[in-house]
């Protein structure tokens, strides 16, 4: 029988996001971040390590997801089918076991939370090496695992560089308004929203 932690576990698709949530470790203590041999999953890796992470009894299951990896209709389906499994919580008091589990988007990528470190935007990137120069304009910043161990964790390096978690939260909040309101299928962000789902859920545990 699997024993409840009261705690989040965060899952995401690739280094970036494990590097980018351990870097948050000075403002969130107690976080597991996996999986943490990180390297780029696909959607039947990321639903085995939901599937984990429920067995192993957590609480909360925070899952990081790029949309510009879901570009095709046979990804976006499994996509969807992966959500609607987890519309609710999953519910097994016998095993020990209620797991919130939620999905938090990004288009293109994770890197459009670093630029709202610095600044709001809500123009199109054509690809993920634009996104990457325009950071650059604010910030050095490559997407290498030798870059990510360096440079001293992400967060902590884009403070320094004058970005700010609480503008990356608030800019991430407006592109998702926007793209609520318009129904703008690019560049936008829920991380914002997941930052502040790991407080309230952080208030309960």
């Amino acid at each position: 029988m699997a024993r409840q932690r009261n705690t989040i576990l965060i899952l995401g698709e690739g280094p970036t996001e494990f590097y980018y949530f351990k870097s948050l470790g000075d403002v969130f203590r107690g976080l597991t971040v996996k999986p943490d041999y990180p390297k780029h999953t696909n959607l039947n890796e990321l639903k085995a390590k939901i599937a984990e992470g429920i067995r192993e009894g957590y609480s909360h299951i925070f899952c990081v997801v790029d949309m510009d990896t879901k570009c095709n209709d046979a990804e976006r389906k499994q996509y969807q089918q992966l959500k609607d499994r987890y519309a609710k919580p999953v519910d097994k008091p016998s095993k020990g076991i209620h797991c919130e589990v939620r999905f938090f988007e990004t288009h293109r990528c994770t890197e459009l939370f670093f630029l709202y470190y610095f600044c709001y935007t809500s123009k199109g990137f054509i690809n993920q090496d634009s996104l990457i120069k325009e950071i650059n304009q604010h910030c050095k910043y490559e997407k290498s695992t030798r870059f990510f161990r360096e440079c001293g964790g992400l967060h902590p390096h884009f403070e320094r560089s004058g970005g700010s978690l609480l503008s990356a939260i608030r800019n991430a909040n407006q592109s998702v308004a926007e793209r609520n309101a318009t129904n703008r299928a690019y560049t936008y962000s829920e991380l914002g929203s997941m930052i502040e789902a790991i407080k309230e859920a952080r208030s309960d545990i």
